[in-house]
């Protein structure tokens, strides 16, 4: 099977517009109805755009630029009609991520009723170009999931300005709409909040970074650099507005009430211990973490958030409460002294106190929480948004109590994993798990789920967690083409093939080349 899927793609990769061969219309995400048509549309390098709403003008754009970049085409953006051209419209009767492809011989119209779903038909459009002559064909399509995220964490490593637009870029190409940016942890503090300056001044710097593969069993060895960085409100601003131009949702993570060890080394009296405190170093989970018995540790979370929320205008907020060790709180008089009066069993409902108090907060500002799996411990309001990463039963569990359920279980959805059986071999250092695509693609995030409570999964995510990815081309490695499943399960998951995701994606490749992307050859040499 895997010199089969080898010998396809070589055959693919030397026949011309193989984006459309045979009249074929190859797109990722599988669309929800295709009809093809005889003939073709040929672009050429005086083909223009025409947008009827100026709404239209950013969709139009952010399209020439991309095709641009492919050989003998070059299109303008213009609001005068032209005969042979691509023509962009909103009209209403459509959902608003629900778009119309039409390619004819002489035209291509992009039909929808929001500027979002426009762009949605143009990433589709942009497949079938990559190929040359663009099949006449009729497309319909709209997404199965209202959200299909990915994470970016660039605690243990920072990713500047310009490499998380292009992450972002990335996102867009395949219709992802979340871009859940993890922006503080045990290694870093990324975002500035000016109430609290040593929060970047101090928490965003280590004095080094572990070399080679984490082993808490062993004692590492360090490079010996100092390490930082940090974004400013003014560059959260930007990034957000440059995701919002392509109908991205930004939503922050701020983590609580554990990985929050750079906080504590900014300011002590967060802890229960008083410190003192270092940014970690090295991966894995510190034992410290904020004190849940001191009202000053509300207090600041508070006074975090307000700045927070006033640079992220998402609905959704991730406070993570995962991986929170009860240790500290064990021996601290002060959330003892919680404990007893809250009338809590345990600290694990303690954590269930942090979280509900956090959510109530969020509630009267507008705002709902999402959280990691782990936030289920000790209780937890029906109202909060539960990312399923342990697995997927966490998920169907929080399906089952109603709450609102984001599927990213690891073993489908976590990226920094190897791609390979064999990452020794093949890859670069990393996380030794395997995760191939075909295993990212057999995600079905609705497994095990009455038709009731298949209803309160919102949709799928994939993670890309940075212990071992220190730049953008290293990323773009990890996250493509497993980031093609992961998409077309969230838009397309009642009508998911994998043998015909293998057939169609060459044409995505294709732009992932015209782009630059330093995408893992993996699944193309045969090699799983």
């Amino acid at each position: 099977m895997k010199h089969l899927l080898f010998l396809i793609f070589a055959v693919q990769a030397c026949l011309p517009g193989f984006a459309a061969c045979d009249g074929r219309v190859r797109i990722v995400p599988r669309p929800a109805e295709v009809e093809e048509l005889p003939g073709s549309f040929r672009l050429t390098p005086r083909t223009p755009v025409v947008i009827t709403d100026e709404q239209l003008r950013t969709p139009a754009e952010i399209f020439a630029r991309a095709v641009g970049k492919l050989p003998g085409t070059d299109p303008a953006v213009t609001a005068a009609p032209e005969k042979h051209a691509v023509t962009l419209q909103l009209q209403p009767g459509y959902e608003a991520e629900e778009y119309l492809l039409e390619v004819g011989r002489q035209r291509i119209t992009v039909t929808a009723s929001t500027p979002q779903a426009v762009l949605h038909g143009l990433r589709s459009l942009q497949q079938l170009v990559a190929g040359g002559e663009i099949p006449a064909c009729v497309v319909r399509d709209k997404p199965t999931f209202a959200y299909r995220g990915a994470m970016l964490d660039v605690c243990r490593h920072f990713f500047p300005v310009e490499d998380v637009k292009t992450y972002i870029d990335i996102l867009s190409l395949h219709k992802i709409n979340k871009f859940h940016w993890h922006l503080t942890d045990d290694q870093g503090w990324r975002i500035e909040i000016k109430k609290y300056p040593l929060l970047t001044q101090i928490g965003s710097r280590r004095a080094e970074t572990l070399v080679g593969r984490y082993d808490k069993n062993k004692e590492g060895v360090y490079d010996g650099k100092p390490y930082g960085g940090f974004y400013t409100q003014e560059e959260i601003r930007e990034i957000v507005s440059y995701a919002a131009e392509r109908h991205i949702e930004v939503i922050p993570e701020i983590e609580m009430p554990g990985h929050g060890l750079a906080a504590l080394t900014a300011y002590p009296w967060l802890g229960c211990t008083g410190g003192p405190y270092a940014v970690w170093t090295h991966w894995g989970i510190s034992d410290d973490v904020y004190c849940a018995g001191k009202e000053t540790t509300f207090e600041f979370i508070e006074k975090v958030l307000t700045e927070v929320l006033a640079l992220f205008p998402s609905k959704l907020i991730h406070i993570g409460g995962d991986e929170c060790p009860k240790g500290r709180w064990k021996a601290c008089p002060l959330c003892q002294q919680r404990i007893r009066e809250e009338g809590l069993k345990d600290e694990y409902q303690l954590q269930s106190y942090f979280i509900h108090r956090i959510e109530r907060w969020m509630h009267t500002h507008g705002r709902e929480i999402i959280g990691w799996d782990e936030i289920l411990q000790g209780g937890i309001s029906k109202t909060a948004n539960i990312m399923s990463w342990n697995g997927s039963d966490p998920g169907i569990k929080a399906a089952q109590r109603g709450n609102p359920v984001i599927m990213t279980p690891k073993w489908y959805c976590y990226f920094d994993y190897s791609q390979t059986s064999d990452p020794e071999r093949y890859e670069p250092l990393g996380n030794t798990r395997y995760v191939s695509v075909r295993q990212a693609y057999r995600l079905d995030p609705c497994d095990r789920l009455t038709l009731p409570d298949q209803k309160r999964i919102r949709g799928v995510q994939c993670n890309l967690w940075t212990e071992y990815i220190a730049d953008i081309r290293h990323a773009q490695h990890m996250v493509l083409p497993r980031m093609a499943a992961l998409a077309e399960t969230g838009w397309a998951n009642d009508r998911k093939d994998y043998n015909d995701f293998v057939r169609r994606i060459p044409a995505l490749v294709a732009v992932y080349k015209a782009e630059g992307y330093n995408y893992a050859p993996y699944l193309f040499e045969g090699i799983e």
